[in-house]
């Protein structure tokens, strides 16, 4: 069996003599932000709205950090022809295979045909509302770094998965299964979203 990523007693073994080579990669690493619209257009459900909300995007102050937005499927074209330069296009969802019979799922390869080159995977919602895996999350971002597509893995944890105390008990299987299938970590960004925060 794989061993994990790391474990809270390995972590706190290497607290003391990491923290000063961790500051010194956080204070030269360049920020990310990211906006992820799930199923909503801007304040609205048109493309009117979305437009509005590009054009309010690219109207603001070129910021000091990487920025990506995560429109709907239907919208990603459509903001990828008129986000500023700055802003990059990322998609919410991708499935493990190129092309077949999977109805109602998108591309990766057909997102970097589009001009797309990021997608996220994982997020909560895919998790709790699709049921989607751990197996199947690992499969999507292995075929995301055979095609170049840069990714997004989620992580987090519940209200109450936190509160019982077994935050890195949730942690590290989702840490694990990005892990068993990264070839190439510049192509990926981890984003640690606890369900609990969202919309705090």
């Amino acid at each position: 069996p794989t061993s994990p990523i790391y474990s809270p007693t390995m972590m706190a073994s290497r607290t003391s003599r990491s923290a000063k080579s961790l500051k010194r990669f956080f204070s030269t690493r360049t920020p990310i932000v990211g906006g992820n619209w799930k199923l909503n257009a801007g304040n609205g459900m048109t493309t009117a709205t979305i437009d509005e909300l590009v054009k309010d995007l690219n109207d603001s102050k070129t910021p000091s950090c990487e920025m990506f937005i995560c429109p709907p499927t239907l919208y990603l074209e459509r903001v990828q022809n008129s986000a500023a330069s700055h802003l990059a296009v990322c998609a919410q969802n991708i499935y493990s295979e190129p092309k077949g019979a999977f109805t109602g799922e998108t591309s990766g390869d057909m997102l970097l045909d589009m001009g797309i080159k990021w997608s996220l995977i994982g997020h909560s919602e895919r998790r709790d509302v699709f049921g989607e895996s751990d197996e199947l999350l690992g499969a999507k971002i292995a075929h995301a770094q055979s095609i170049g597509l840069n990714v997004v893995p989620c992580i987090g944890e519940h209200k109450e998965e936190r509160e019982a105390g077994k935050t890195m008990d949730v942690l590290i299987p989702q840490l694990q299964a990005i892990s068993n299938n990264v070839s190439d970590w510049s192509k990926i960004v981890i984003a640690y979203e606890p369900v609990w925060a969202i919309g705090t």
